[in-house]
């Protein structure tokens, strides 16, 4: 029963994970509503029984390690609020999801079994927003209390999103606490973490043609009609179709990281948290609501003649403390700092202060196309020439003047996202503060140009969210009370059975048992003396008196 109450929960968390990476700042728990009474004067549907705990605390983190975005911002929001869609912000066609850890808690939920969830998902999935039940995800809910995490460990069969992603080993952790007595003021409260071996991420971007002849697509293209022709011209030459990239993609049928958009060959991890912690100078506590992301390093076009490196000098970290007033809650974010190199050579780093670096894909011309070594022959060029080119090349000292003989069809725009926080002041479901925040550690999107003329193509073929983090915490004014209300429970006096009316009937029933113990006495008594000789006076005849 506890499993199945576990499972069934799996679905929600999915969902919530997803939709907090959508739109974390304005992110409300993901719990079941209270029902409205049908008469308003009517009394609630349930009273707490017996003591209850003082601590009201509410908190979510969640951590997604890539997110893939398929025609972002391209279908309506769906809602059950008529004229509410055109007001929310659209969602893609496609988004899949790896390492999804969230931890949620809310002693204010209808349903007690709400109080606190955790949820370890090796992957999820959304079509328009609709989201089915992720296979192989791992869920607690408390209470009743877990001592222990729940785990799993599954290894991702081969499927038709492998084109789209490919995972290696993946593991992950989630365990749910909540105390009857003290209900949030346990260690851990709500916990969990994803890990995998390996991750590459598209292998081929399905936005684009499948073929290498455009002959007659380019209708919308801004180029001349002569360079329209020499770009159709070139893409029949490419040795893949234009959605590998002209070849240096893998595709579908290779999913080892080499020819992958992106690849990140070790070991990363997700972790959120929710718990509670001291405030300095009080007896309360504060909620606090982590979300971290462990990543060494990742690959951009890994095993091309165009491969790149980014590595993750610091690691993101985003924890929001909650202690119930303005003043003294906070938003704590680590923002990561990125290196991108192509060989020994730093191409770009990305802080704070320069969130963005553009790389464009290019097509040679016939002109230049001849005088490329064998390696980068007909095939799309990835950002600068002269990066791409060997050091004893001879074109190297004229690549800048090669490099415009190539006409560009896309861009790579690799960038980190900014802090986002929002607080407010709260009254409902109790009187507090508030604090919401999001980040994403890396964003890589795949951008047309005007040359790329292909009737109905979108704004942005691809997107590839990297870290993605949300956070929310609200404490009471004060803080986190841990205690009991009310005081221990009464014990109820034990009811006695009732008794039979006394009458005179019942005084012979003592006496009868009174008699027959006596009588036993006697027999044993009589049992046990020795027998004696009764000598009886001898009867005097007539005849024998004197």
């Amino acid at each position: 029963m506890r499993r199945c109450r576990a499972v069934g929960w799996a679905l929600p968390v999915v969902v919530a994970v997803l939709a907090l990476c959508a739109a974390p700042a304005v992110a409300q728990p993901m719990t079941t509503p209270v029902p409205p009474p049908k008469d308003p004067n009517a009394p609630p549907a349930s009273a707490p029984n017996g003591p209850q705990p003082l601590g009201h605390a509410i908190g979510d983190a969640g951590t997604g390690l890539s997110m893939i975005r398929i025609l972002p911002a391209s279908a309506p929001t769906n809602t059950i609020l008529p004229g509410y869609s055109d007001k929310l912000p659209r969602q893609s066609a496609l988004e899949v999801g790896f390492g999804l850890a969230s931890a949620q808690v809310n002693s204010e939920s209808y349903l007690a079994v709400e109080h606190s969830i955790a949820q370890a998902s090796p992957g999820g999935i959304a079509v328009q927003g609709a989201s089915p039940q992720s296979p192989g995800a791992v869920a607690q809910t408390a209470p009743p209390d877990n001592p222990q995490p729940r785990t799993f460990g599954i290894n991702p069969p081969q499927t038709p999103l492998d084109a789209l992603v490919r995972v290696g080993l993946l593991n992950g952790s989630a365990q749910a606490r909540w105390s009857d007595t003290l209900g949030p003021c346990v260690t851990p409260l709500s916990d969990a973490s994803t890990s995998m071996a390996s991750l590459s991420l598209l292998n081929a971007i399905p936005t684009l043609p499948g073929i290498t002849d455009l002959s007659g697509k380019l209708t919308e293209s801004k180029l001349a009609p002569d360079q329209a022709k020499a770009l159709t011209d070139q893409l029949k030459t490419l040795p893949g179709p234009l959605a590998e990239l002209g070849g240096l993609l893998s595709g579908p049928d290779k999913a080892d990281g080499k020819g992958a958009l992106i690849s990140l060959p070790n070991t990363l991890s997700t972790r959120s948290t929710v718990a509670l912690v001291d405030i300095p100078g009080s007896a309360n506590k504060a909620v606090q609501s982590t979300s971290t992301l462990q990543v060494a390093s990742l690959n951009l076009l890994g095993g091309t003649p165009f491969a790149m490196s980014v590595n993750v000098v610091s690691q993101p970290t985003l924890q929001v403390t909650s202690t119930g007033d303005a003043k003294t809650s906070s938003v704590k974010y680590t923002a990561p700092v990125l290196e991108i190199k192509q060989g020994d050579k730093v191409l770009y780093r990305l802080d704070a202060a320069h969130p963005t670096f553009d790389v464009p894909i290019g097509i040679p011309l016939p002109s230049l196309s001849g005088q490329l070594p064998d390696g980068l022959k007909n095939l799309p060029l990835i950002g600068d020439l002269a990066n791409a080119l060997p050091k004893d090349s001879p074109l190297l000292p004229k690549a800048n003047e090669l490099g415009q003989l190539k006409l560009d069809i896309g861009v790579l725009r690799v960038s980190i996202a900014g802090l986002q926080q929002k607080a407010q002041d709260m009254t409902e479901p109790f009187k507090g503060h508030q604090l919401a925040a999001s980040a994403r550690m890396l964003d890589l999107q795949v951008l047309p140009t005007q040359a790329l003329g292909l009737p109905g193509l979108p704004s942005a073929l691809a997107q590839v969210s990297l870290g993605e983090q949300v956070a929310r915490a609200a404490a009471p004014e004060g803080g986190v009370v841990c205690g009991i209300a009310g005081g221990p429970p009464q014990a109820k006096p034990v009811p006695k059975e009732p008794k039979l009316a006394y009458t005179s009937a019942y005084q012979a029933i003592p006496m009868f048992w009174t008699g027959s113990a006596m009588l036993l006495i006697g027999v044993v008594l009589v049992a046990a003396m020795p027998a004696h000789r009764i000598r009886r006076p001898q009867r005097v005849s007539e005849e024998d008196q004197p």
